[in-house]
C-alpha cells in the first residue's frame, strides 16, 4: 500500500520529535519544579540587623533534615556566623544541614556579654527570620552561650520557638569561669585591659560576620564572665527553669516546657586531635574541674538540659560546634553527623 503524501509526512520519525522533545523537557520541568519544592535547602547569613542574606541554596537534596520549621543556630562567646565569607563558626554544619533539605539560618549577637542581653539581640533575629520565612515558629540549636541564650529566648517568648538544643552549653556554669573571677576583680588594671581586648576582638567579628561598624554590638567580658560563673547560672536558672535538674549533676526533670521540646548534647575530653593547637589550651582550661569530666570548658553534669542525648561524645568545647576547621577526634562521629541526626530527630517529631 502505497501512503498519500499528507499522511507520509505525518507518520514520519521526525515528524514525532518536537512533540516529543516537549514532552521529555515538560516532564524534567516537572521534576525540577517538584523537587525542589519538596526538598531545597538554604542557608542564610542573619548576622545584619534588618535582614538576612543567602549564603548559598541547593536543589535535588534529600529530605533527611526538612524540618517543618526552620533551624536557627546561635554561636557561642566570641562567636560570629562567617568570618569573613571564608570559615563558619560552624564549621560545615549549615551546609550539611541544607543538603538535607533544612533552611538555615546563622545568627550573630554580641561576642561578650550576659545572655539576657545577648537573648534579647537573637530575639530579634528571631523576629526578623520568623518575617522572612513565614515561620511562625523556629528550631534553635546552641552552641556554648548559645545554649543559654536559646534559653532565654523561649522563655520570654515562647510563641516562636519550636524546639530548643543545647549543645556543650555551661547551663549550670563554668568552673573555669569561676576560675577567672577569682582570680581578677572587676575593678582591676588587668580586667580592664582584658576588657579592652575583648571590645576590639569582639568588633572584629561582628565586622568579620558581615554587621557594618555602625551597629556594632557593645562587648561587655565582665558580664559574660559573671554569667558563666556558676552563682550567674543559678541566677539565670532561677527566672528559666524550663527542663533544667534540680541539681548539680542531676537528670533534667522534664523535657518540655510551653510547647517547646528541650534537648541537649555535649562531649569530655579535651585533646582529641593532636594536630589541633586549641586542643591543648583548652587541657589547660580544663585543669580547673579537678575529676569532673569536661571538655576543657564545660562539664559534662553542668551541659544537661531537656532530654540528654549524650554527654560524653568524644569532642572538647570546639569540637562540638566542628572547630578548628573540623580537626576533631578520629574514629568517632563527625560533629556534623552529630547536628544533622538532632534535625532528624526534630523533623520525627514533626517540629
Amino acid at each position: 500500500m502505497t501512503l498519500k503524501p499528507s499522511l507520509r509526512a505525518v507518520l514520519t520519525p521526525s515528524a514525532f520529535l518536537p512533540s516529543l522533545g516537549a514532552i521529555v523537557t515538560g516532564a524534567l520541568l516537572m521534576t525540577m519544579q517538584a523537587t525542589s519544592a519538596q526538598a531545597a535547602g538554604q542557608y542564610y547569613n542573619c548576622a545584619n540587623a534588618d535582614g538576612c542574606q543567602l549564603v548559598s541554596s541547593q536543589y535535588f537534596t534529600s529530605d533527611h533534615t526538612k524540618t517543618k520549621y526552620p533551624v536557627v543556630l546561635a554561636h557561642g562567646m566570641a562567636g560570629f556566623t562567617k568570618m569573613f565569607g571564608l570559615v563558619d563558626y560552624f564549621y560545615g554544619i549549615p551546609e550539611t544541614l541544607m543538603s538535607g533539605g533544612s533552611q538555615v539560618y546563622t545568627t550573630k549577637t554580641s561576642s561578650f556579654n550576659n545572655s539576657e542581653i545577648r537573648g534579647e539581640q537573637l530575639l530579634q533575629k528571631i523576629k526578623t527570620i520568623s518575617a522572612i520565612s513565614g515561620s511562625p515558629k523556629v528550631n534553635l540549636l546552641g552552641h556554648s552561650q548559645g545554649g543559654i541564650d536559646i534559653r532565654y529566648v523561649a522563655g520570654v517568648a515562647p510563641e516562636y520557638v519550636a524546639s530548643v538544643t543545647a549543645i556543650g552549653s555551661p547551663e549550670q556554669g563554668s568552673k573555669t569561669a569561676d576560675a577567672v573571677m577569682q582570680t581578677l576583680s572587676e575593678d582591676s588594671l588587668a580586667t580592664q585591659a582584658v576588657s579592652v581586648f575583648f571590645q576590639l576582638f569582639g568588633g572584629v567579628t561582628d565586622v568579620g560576620s558581615g554587621t557594618s561598624p555602625t551597629e556594632l554590638n557593645k562587648q561587655e567580658a565582665w558580664n559574660t564572665a559573671v554569667a558563666l560563673s556558676t552563682d550567674g547560672a543559678a541566677k539565670f536558672n532561677a527566672k528559666f527553669p524550663a527542663a533544667m535538674p534540680t541539681s548539680y549533676c542531676g537528670q533534667p526533670t522534664g523535657t518540655e516546657a510551653n510547647g517547646i521540646k528541650y534537648y541537649s548534647f555535649s562531649g569530655v575530653g579535651q585533646i582529641t586531635n593532636g594536630l589541633d593547637p586549641s586542643d591543648y589550651m583548652l587541657a589547660l582550661t580544663g585543669t580547673s574541674f579537678d575529676n569532673d569530666p569536661n571538655d576543657g570548658l564545660v562539664s559534662a553534669c553542668s551541659s544537661r538540659l531537656g532530654y540528654v542525648i549524650r554527654d560524653d561524645y568524644r569532642m572538647n568545647h570546639l569540637d562540638s560546634a566542628n572547630q578548628l576547621l573540623g580537626l576533631t577526634a578520629w574514629g568517632q562521629p563527625d560533629p556534623k553527623t552529630l547536628y544533622r541526626d538532632q534535625v532528624n530527630r526534630l523533623k520525627k517529631a514533626n517540629l
